[in-house]
């Protein structure tokens, strides 16, 4: 929650700061990359909301708590960006013919001074990054942010030795092209959670194997692998095991070697003993 406080600090003055320079420069880059990082302070703010809300307990009518939030604050966060790149994408190619002249100097070190900014914010995100979609998210886009600023950092340089007006247009359009390699990531990644599709890095297949050999197992039917949040996972499935209840150990077991092994701490197992699942089906859910 602290990463996400300083971030928000950080990336907000640096917003304004960048903007109001590249304004006063005619920098297109740099106004392109302060509309980049509202988008991300944006994004955060959205983020640090929907963990906020996941933290809170389950209630009676939301029985697996607000977790679900953060999966529609990174889907909210990716459309946000796509529409803020489009904003970019035209003003850039209005200005390719363009002789606007631009403040190299100012360009170069506002674009440094984002450079030590978004490299110390992703630097904040960078553990949670490998196990929440949202901090991944919020990672990915504050590193992508110090690349892009470096990419306007050097057009400022290249602008005042050459004198080439069109570097900074052309830089915007690359910011365009990064953003959107990033976010399409995230879009993707968002709404597959959000139709509660079995998250990539589970193995679905590795499940129902598992299931499948353990012993008193003669099938494995209605697995259901989803995220609950962009942190957690949830599983459920029945057992049909004809000799019966297998006893509390076997489920003890079963759960922890699933939560190690694959990723999943939320398990519902049902055992049945052979008769007929109207569930059993793979295309009936």
């Amino acid at each position: 929650m602290r990463a996400f406080a300083i971030g928000i600090a950080l990336n907000t003055v640096f917003v304004i700061v960048e903007w109001m320079f590249g304004v006063l420069s005619g920098s297109l880059a740099l106004i392109a990359d302060a509309t980049h990082n509202l988008g991300d302070v944006l994004g955060l703010i959205l983020a640090w909301g929907a963990a906020s809300l996941a933290r809170r307990p389950p209630s009676a009518r939301f029985t697996y708590g607000l977790g679900g939030s953060t999966i529609l604050a990174a889907l909210a966060n990716a459309m946000l960006l796509l529409v803020a790149i489009g904003g970019i994408a035209w003003e850039a190619i209005q200005r390719l013919g363009s002789t606007q002249a631009v403040d190299a100097p100012v360009m170069i070190w506002v674009a440094l001074l984002g450079v030590a900014i978004n490299g110390a914010t992703a630097w904040l995100f960078m553990a949670g990054g490998k196990k929440d979609l949202n901090m991944r998210g919020a990672y990915l886009h504050m590193a992508a942010d110090a690349g892009v600023s470096l990419g306007v950092a050097v057009a400022g340089i290249g602008m005042l030795y050459s004198g080439w007006r069109w570097l900074d247009p052309v830089v915007s359009l690359l910011i365009v092209a990064v953003i959107f390699a990033g976010t399409w990531g995230l879009l993707r990644d968002s709404v597959r959670m959000a139709l509660q599709a079995a998250p990539e890095n589970i193995d679905t297949a590795g499940v129902r194997r598992y299931l499948a050999a353990l012993p008193g197992v003669s099938e494995v039917h209605d697995l259901h692998i989803w995220a609950m949040s962009t942190a957690e996972n949830a599983m459920t499935a029945h057992l049909v095991m004809p000799a019966g209840h297998p006893g509390d150990d076997f489920f003890a077991d079963v759960v922890e070697h699933i939560e190690h092994a694959f990723a999943i701490g939320h398990v519902t197992i049902q055992i049945e003993t052979g008769r007929a699942c109207a569930l059993a089906p793979d295309h009936v859910v």
